[in-house]
C-alpha cells in the first residue's frame, strides 16, 4: 500500500503551488471508502440497536417498513433530510452551524489510520495511535462550540459536562494504548495487528507472541488494561452509563438541544461512527486487529477485513447492550471512576508490564 500510495502522489500534477482537480479527485476517491462504509455500517447499527433494545424490553420495535422494519432506518434519514434546518436568532449562526461537522470530522479523522486489513488502511504512518489521540480531542471542540453557539443553558451545561468527560476519560484511553505500545514496541497500528498475527494466541489481551512465562505474568494486567481501555472510549462516545452529556431527564437533549435536520443527524452519525471506531482501537491494539483467531486459516487481506469488521462489530453490539441494560452514572461517580479507579490501576499496570518486559 504504501508503494502504491508513493506511485499515485508521484502521479499528482501540480499547477503552481496549488493541487489541481486531478490531486483533489484522487484524494476524494481516497477519503471516499471510509465515509461509504460509516454510512452503511450506522444503517445497520440503528436497525440493530432498535432490534436489540425492543428484545430487552419484550417488545417488537420496527415491523412495518420493508421486512421487519428493516427499511425504518432509511426513512428515519429521509425524514431528517427534509426537516426544517432552524437556527436559533440569538445564536452565533457561523460556529452553530459548524459544529456539528467539526465533531463528525474528528471522529472520520480517526478512521485515516485504522487497518482495517494487511492491505487496506487510509494511512500506514508510524505515530498512528498517537494521531487518534490528537484526533479525537477534535470532538471536544466541536461539542464545546454546539454548547455555547447555541446561547441555550441546556446545551453549554451539556457541552461543558462533554468536555469535562472527554478530557477526563482521555488519560486512561492513553494509559491504555501505551501499555499495548510497550508490548509491541510500535505506534504503528498495522504494525501492531502484524505483531499479534499468527492466532488467538498471539494476542496482546493474552499477553502476546512472547515466551510463556511473560505471557502468563502478563495476561492479568493486559486483560485489566483492555477492560478499562474498552470503558474509556465508551465514556468518549458519551454511551450509557456514560451519557451525562446528554441526559434527556436533566438537559432536555444536551449540547444538541436546538438542532434539527440534517445537523442533528449528523451528530448521530459521529456518535455510532464513534461506537466503531473505539472498538476498532481495541480491536487493533489487544485483540489482533484484522488478523485471523486460527492463525494462517482463513487469513489473508480479504479475511483480514472480515475478522476486523466482525470483531469491531461484537463490541458495537456489546455497546448497544450495556446502554439498554445499565443506569447511568451520576457526574460525580463519572469523575471518580476515570481519576481515581481507571487511572491508578493503569499506572499500575504500565509499571508492572513495564518490570515483566526487562526480566
Amino acid at each position: 500500500m504504501e508503494e502504491v500510495g508513493k506511485t499515485i502522489l508521484k502521479l499528482i500534477p501540480f499547477v503552481g503551488d496549488q493541487l489541481s482537480e486531478y490531486a483533489v479527485l484522487v484524494f476524494l476517491i481516497g477519503a471516499a471508502p471510509p465515509l461509504i462504509f460509516i454510512l452503511l455500517y450506522a444503517l445497520v447499527t440503528l436497525y440493530t440497536e432498535m432490534k436489540v433494545s425492543a428484545h430487552i424490553q419484550d417488545r417488537v420495535a420496527y415491523m412495518y417498513t420493508g421486512y421487519h422494519g428493516i427499511l425504518q432506518p432509511v426513512a428515519d434519514i429521509l425524514k431528517l433530510i427534509q426537516k426544517e434546518d432552524t437556527v436559533p436568532d440569538s445564536a452565533d449562526k457561523f460556529l452553530f452551524r459548524l459544529a456539528p461537522y467539526l465533531v463528525f470530522i474528528g471522529t472520520y479523522a480517526g478512521f485515516a489510520v485504522i487497518p482495517f486489513s494487511s492491505a487496506y488502511m487510509g494511512s500506514n504512518i508510524d505515530l498512528g495511535a498517537f494521531y487518534l489521540i490528537g484526533a479525537s480531542s477534535i470532538v471536544v471542540i466541536g461539542l464545546l462550540m454546539s454548547g455555547w453557539a447555541s446561547n441555550n443553558k441546556w446545551s453549554l451545561l451539556g457541552a461543558m459536562r462533554a468536555a469535562a468527560q472527554l478530557v477526563s476519560y482521555e488519560i486512561p484511553t492513553a494509559l491504555a494504548v501505551l501499555v499495548a505500545v510497550m508490548i509491541t514496541g510500535s505506534l504503528n497500528l498495522n504494525e501492531v495487528s502484524k505483531f499479534q498475527d499468527g492466532g488467538i494466541q498471539n494476542w496482546v489481551v493474552l499477553g502476546g507472541p512472547l515466551p510463556i512465562l511473560q505471557k502468563i505474568l502478563l495476561i492479568p494486567f493486559t486483560l485489566v488494561t483492555f477492560f478499562i481501555l474498552f470503558l474509556a472510549g465508551m465514556a468518549e462516545v458519551n454511551r450509557t452509563p456514560f451519557d451525562l452529556a446528554e441526559a434527556e431527564s436533566e438537559l432536555v437533549q444536551g449540547f444538541n438541544t436546538e438542532y434539527s435536520g440534517m445537523k442533528f443527524a449528523i451528530f448521530y452519525l459521529a456518535e455510532y461512527a464513534n461506537m466503531f471506531l473505539v472498538s476498532a482501537v481495541a480491536v487493533s491494539l489487544f485483540l489482533g486487529g484484522w488478523s485471523s483467531p486460527f492463525g494462517s486459516f482463513m487469513s489473508g487481506p480479504l479475511w483480514g477485513v472480515f475478522w476486523f469488521i466482525m470483531k469491531g462489530m461484537f463490541f458495537v453490539f456489546v455497546q448497544i447492550w450495556m446502554r439498554w441494560t445499565l443506569p447511568r452514572l451520576r457526574v460525580d461517580q463519572l469523575m471518580y471512576t476515570s481519576w481515581k479507579v481507571m487511572t491508578p490501576f493503569l499506572f499500575v499496570c504500565i509499571f508492572a508490564v513495564g518490570l515483566i518486559l526487562v526480566l
